[in-house]
């Protein structure tokens, strides 16, 4: 699952009937406004749901603009966390509890470094 804040711009003679349409469009969350920003939430089985959400966000009468600000994979988290944990790139000193982790010099690049 997928979740994605989007900020919606529209000018303020537009503001109260564009979140009236928002919030019965189905296609998103509300959560607040002010006179020429809207913030809302959508989501979907995959990018391409939420991709497909925001351009009808985006066709919407009186939107100036809608952009994801902030998104969340759970599914591509776990696909990373399944990655790094077959992988032999991390070394293993780096998951022993024993170690004092300040002795860790981190210069920009572990790839480098390690």
């Amino acid at each position: 699952m997928n979740i994605s804040s989007i900020v919606i711009r529209t000018l303020p003679e537009h503001s109260e009937n564009l979140v009236s349409e928002l919030k019965k469009s189905e296609i998103c969350d509300y959560y607040l406004h002010d006179e020429t920003k809207i913030i809302v939430t959508i989501e979907g089985e995959g990018i391409s749901e939420e991709i497909a959400k925001l351009k009808k966000i985006q066709k919407m009468d009186h939107v100036i603009s809608a952009d994801m600000m902030y998104s969340y994979s759970e599914d591509e988290l776990d696909r990373e966390k399944d990655k790094i944990e077959k992988s032999d790139e991390i070394k293993p000193w780096l998951n022993d509890n024993s170690k004092d982790a300040g002795l860790i010099s981190y210069a920009g690049d572990l790839k480098k470094k390690i």
